[in-house]
């Protein structure tokens, strides 16, 4: 018989270790903290968009006070019009929690935010995202235009499409046709999700970029092995708010 504290030795060794052997399960690799960005969307009345846009404007620094806004755009094309879009960033799920119990007690926010525009939305919908482990949050050198692109993947996670997505991404960026600020993997919301941010200088260079790329062997050999992971995609051109930190 094994004296107890070759026993113990042994049960701590294996408990230390069996995080190692479900590794081979993980559907891809993970960021390091709990940095998370959540997604709104609002679409609002056709009458009511210019209402909406100069209420957030005029009052905007009241949300703001409690959690950090990355950015707001206008739907400009590409799905629903009168739609505004924005994205928050939070430590962690406790930190929104606490931004949200704030909200609720701060009357000024409620009563000069909220409120008045509730009236003025149709729908609201809610994404919670995060960066993927090989893209940092990049801020444009100037003002221009964003393209929102979502990507519908096959199940099974960026262990699955995860190589052959970024080698796509990377094929655009490299050769400069466009800036990319960030790469968002849907958390809670519709799963399998990518969300990829881009910025131009204007919708024609954009195009042009665009035009320049189908001709590129190599993006469009990266393409062509990302596809093979895809169920479905579309995009939005994006204008941003005068308030916006990312213009």
């Amino acid at each position: 018989m094994l004296p107890l504290r070759s026993v113990l030795a042994r049960a701590l060794t294996s408990r230390t270790l069996a995080p190692q052997v479900c590794s081979s399960f993980a559907t891809g690799p993970r960021q390091n903290d709990g940095t998370f960005y959540e997604f709104c969307t609002y679409s609002l009345k056709p009458s009511k968009m210019n209402e909406f846009m100069e209420n957030i404007k005029k009052n905007m620094h009241l949300r703001t006070a409690h959690s950090e806004l990355v950015g707001c755009w206008s739907v400009e094309f590409g799905g629903r019009m009168n739609k505004v879009f924005h994205i928050w960033k939070y430590e962690n799920f406790a930190h929104r929690t606490a931004v949200q119990k704030a909200l609720a007690k701060d009357k000024e926010w409620q009563e000069q935010f909220l409120i008045p525009n509730l009236a003025l939305i149709e729908k609201q919908e809610s994404e919670i995202t995060y960066l993927v482990p090989w893209c940092k949050l990049e801020k444009p050198p100037k003002e221009g235009v964003y393209e929102l692109a979502t990507f519908q993947m096959k199940p099974g996670g960026p262990a699955l499409w995860g190589d052959a997505f970024k080698r796509a991404i990377n094929a655009h960026v490299d050769r400069g046709y466009t800036r990319l600020v960030g790469v968002f993997h849907t958390e809670y919301g519709t799963l399998n999700r990518v969300h990829v941010l881009w910025w131009n200088e204007s919708a024609d260079s954009r195009a042009a970029g665009r035009h320049q790329s189908h001709e590129d062997p190599r993006v469009v050999a990266a393409v062509r092995e990302s596809v093979n992971y895809l169920v479905s995609q579309q995009n939005m051109l994006l204008i941003p708010a005068s308030f916006s930190p990312l213009k």
